[in-house]
């Protein structure tokens, strides 16, 4: 039966269809292609339809045909690339998805149900038509593979990842070290990794900014059928206010985790099916975004990228749409993330990266450990405080002020100013409780607010570490692979460049985390610290004040 094939190669795969007119994949290493002055062709002949599932190798018979045959030998096919998800073969699973549930549902004017598949240029049974990008758009393709039988099977030598749902296949990063990733990048889509004085980072934003978010306010739609929280933000490089709602960040942030696969990407707020519109639920809703907005533009990659400047900007109803739309069809995600990074040229030594990277492990296992017991420690004090602290202090001052009633019965005129003071004892004791039950949200709230945050950037590490790792293991395997000659030296060293790209870009996120992590637990426990002391400084004032009221008496 002839097939129809795709010309271009797309991490790996080529898309075929039979005269049935149905469609489906197979690794494009399987497939030689012959052209002719005509037209280029791939004919297949097989004793079943175009593509059942069955592995086949490529054993070219000669002439302008190539046939195929059953062979025992199981090889792993490379992992579909994400723009072929409406086809037959199995898509790549993203770590993130849109959580869905009854806290701002995407039905309202600043959405619409069109996908990518019904956009001009979209992928709706065919393979975007890349031509014209314009002259700010190069290819670049870490593709090993080339236009003989002989190459591809070389490029092959590295075996896949059995597990074809992990972090590291499921990233893209398996794909990019195994020279599968093409794809065109523009100028300003390009990320640099410097050399700083600590090891990689990246390059700083040129204009850094800042963001505020203000003013939630209760808003309505359907004649008050729905209702929903809408947030002011203000961003100081365009001084122009946005209303985002909290599915707006949520959209945003899936679009993000997909995009960045070795960048820690803050978590927002969690969502919440009840209580959405109480007063103190939205307080610390807001905190937690506003603790969100500080990460993201404190980054210099994630400030900069295109999805992100567009939520921060955008105020017209279709120019939001086509940008969401543009985000949902970004195709320098994945591996091909890893093609916009731009590096040094002298390569990093993988030892040290190993050796960092598993320094790092310890220390966010650590780190984690810590946080979750700091923040239940800081958590059953604001309760006590709260709670327990403010009822005793209420205890002894009511037990001073029962003395004040009882003096009170000795009507001598000498004893009027010692039964005031020791009455004005008990209403500062009393005062001190109210005191210890508002310190909290002064001083612990901001704390947990920040570990809340940083328990997300931990729970992210370890993906990032283990795309880390496993581009290492694709190091380790083709030099043994070179050793035991199956696989050329060059093609080796093309796998330790690309191991490279990705140990730059994941030391560099490592810098980033310890600056940010020194930065933000150096000023809140400075704020904390504070408050503590104006906390005990207050009540230092109060119980003065009552010491001063016996020199009266």
């Amino acid at each position: 039966m002839d097939i129809l094939w795709s010309e271009q190669d797309i991490e790996g795969w080529l898309e075929g269809s039979n005269s049935k007119g149905e469609r489906g994949l197979v690794p494009a290493s399987y497939v030689e292609m012959i052209k002719n002055d005509t037209a280029t062709s791939y004919n297949n002949s097989t004793s079943g339809d175009a593509y059942q599932g069955s592995r086949y190798s490529n054993v070219p018979s000669g002439g302008s045909d190539a046939s195929y045959k059953p062979n025992n030998q199981v090889e792993n096919f490379p992992p579909p690339p994400p723009a072929l998800s409406n086809l037959s073969a199995p898509a790549q699973q993203h770590t993130y998805q849109a959580s869905q549930g009854s806290d701002d549902d995407w039905d309202d004017d600043w959405d619409d149900s069109s996908t990518v598949a019904d956009e001009p240029g979209g992928v709706s049974g065919r393979y975007r038509d890349f031509d014209a990008n314009g002259p700010s758009t190069y290819s670049i393709s870490t593709s090993s593979r080339g236009g003989n039988a002989q190459q591809a099977k070389s490029s092959a030598t590295v075996s896949r990842n059995l597990n074809r749902f992990s972090t590291f296949v499921k990233s893209g990063g398996e794909a990019f070290v195994l020279g599968e990733a093409s794809g065109f990048v523009k100028d300003g889509d390009k990320i640099c990794v410097t050399m700083g004085q600590y090891g990689p980072e990246w390059q700083e934003n040129p204009y850094p900014f800042s963001c505020t978010i203000d003013d939630p306010t209760k808003q309505t739609k359907f004649k008050g059928m729905k209702s929903y929280i809408a947030y002011k933000l203000t961003p100081t490089h365009t001084q122009n206010q946005v209303s985002r709602r909290y599915k707006h960040f949520d959209w945003l942030y899936a679009r993000l985790v997909e995009k960045f696969p070795v960048i820690s990407v803050p978590h927002i707020p969690e969502k919440q099916a009840t209580g959405r519109f109480e007063e103190d639920f939205i307080s610390k809703r807001r905190k937690g975004l506003i603790w969100w907005m500080n990460h993201m533009t404190s980054h210099p990659v994630l400030s900069k990228c295109d999805v992100f400047q567009h939520f921060l900007s955008c105020t017209d109803e279709k120019a939001w749409k086509q940008g969401k739309r543009k985000a949902e069809k970004d195709e320098m995600v994945g591996a091909n993330f890893f093609l916009t990074i731009s590096t040094l040229a002298a390569p990093l030594d993988l030892q040290e990266v190993e050796s960092k990277a598993d320094g790092f492990k310890v220390f966010t296992k650590k780190m984690d450990d810590s946080v979750l017991h700091v923040n239940a420690t800081l958590n059953e004090f604001a309760r006590k405080q709260i709670a327990g602290f403010k009822k005793e202090y209420q205890k002894v001052g009511l037990s001073f002020k029962s003395l004040s009633q009882a003096f009170e019965l000795d009507q001598q005129t000498y004893s009027v100013g010692l039964n005031q003071a020791i009455a004005y004892t008990g209403e500062a004791y009393e005062a001190v409780g109210d005191y210890f039950a508002e310190q909290p949200k002064l001083d612990v709230d901001p704390v947990m607010d920040l570990l809340a945050l940083y328990q997300g950037h931990l729970a992210n590490y370890p993906d990032i570490i283990h795309v880390q790792k496993g581009a290492l293991t694709k190091v380790k395997d083709s030099q043994k692979h070179v050793e035991e000659g199956k696989m050329e030296g060059s093609q080796a060293e093309g796998v330790r460049d690309r191991c490279n790209i990705i140990s730059f870009a994941t030391m560099a996120e490592i810098q980033h985390f310890h600056h940010i992590r020194v930065r933000d637990f150096k000023a809140q426990m400075q704020h904390y610290l504070r408050e503590q002391i104006g906390f005990f400084q207050k009540i230092t004032s109060k119980l003065e004040d009552a010491l001063h009221m016996y020199d009266k008496a």
